[in-house]
């Protein structure tokens, strides 16, 4: 829990606290029920994962290209 309220913070910039992300869930579970959280959760979870694969192959490309133009100098 304090893994993901750490990522949660430096997701946002630390400008949310405790008490609204509580708020936040509490409002979640009582429109989508209990029932449908764990399928939103993972679903999120995924394309998280997928935006960070995404953003690390286009650094490690643009980090390859700007090596390649610094060897053929």
């Amino acid at each position: 829990m304090v893994g993901l309220l750490l990522e949660v913070k430096a997701l946002i910039g630390g400008k949310i606290g405790l008490w609204e992300i509580l708020l936040v869930l509490v409002v979640a579970l009582v429109i989508f029920g209990p029932s449908k959280l764990p399928e939103m959760g993972r679903s999120i979870g995924n394309g998280l994962k997928e935006f960070r694969k995404a953003t690390k192959e286009l650094k490690d490309s643009i980090s390859l290209d700007d090596n390649e133009t610094d060897k053929s100098s």
